[in-house]
């Protein structure tokens, strides 16, 4: 069986308290602004897929996808 390997978004000076909301949604937004300059098929991206999938619940990312199809995003996208 293959071995897993757990990891999680590095430090980042720019959220220095224990609170990692604002940091879940910059890594969210910063991705999507990634796709959005480079295309879907760049892997370049995918390094802030992984951030704000180990940052942030579920639930919010799902609310925020709903929320880009349906145009109502409130974030710098």
């Amino acid at each position: 069986m293959a071995e897993i390997e757990i990891k999680t978004a590095p430090a980042d000076f720019r959220f220095p308290t224990t609170n990692q909301t604002r940091h879940c949604f910059t890594r969210y937004v910063e991705y999507h602004r990634c796709l959005n300059a480079k295309g879907d098929d760049a892997g370049v991206c995918e390094k802030f897929a992984k951030y704000y999938r180990s940052l942030c619940p579920g639930e919010w990312v799902e609310k925020w996808n709903e929320q880009r199809e349906h145009g109502t995003f409130p974030g710098p996208l």
